[in-house]
C-alpha cells in the first residue's frame, strides 16, 4: 500500500469544496477548470512525494499560466 493514494490531486480540489462554493458564479467555473488542468502534471505532483500537495499543485498551475503566457507572447510578436 502506498503512503501517497493515486487520487491525491482529487483530494487537493476536493480540500477547496468551500472557497470555490464562495466565488462569484461566473468565476467557479474558470477556477474548477484551472484546477482540473493539473491532471496533466499529477504525476509530477505525485513525485513531489508530500501527502500535503498544496504546494505542487500550486506549482502546476503556475507552470500551465507560463505556458499560456509565453503562446500568449509569441502570438502578439507574430
Amino acid at each position: 500500500m502506498s503512503l501517497f493514494p493515486e487520487d491525491i490531486l482529487t483530494k487537493e480540489i476536493e480540500s477547496w469544496k468551500g472557497f470555490v462554493e464562495r466565488l462569484p458564479d461566473e468565476d467557479r467555473e474558470t477556477f474548477m477548470k484551472m484546477f482540473n488542468d493539473c491532471y496533466k502534471y499529477s504525476k509530477a505532483i505525485n513525485a513531489k512525494g508530500r501527502p500535503f500537495p498544496t504546494e505542487p499543485v500550486i506549482m502546476a498551475l503556475l507552470f500551465s499560466q507560463h505556458i499560456l503566457i509565453e503562446w500568449l507572447e509569441d502570438t502578439i510578436q507574430e
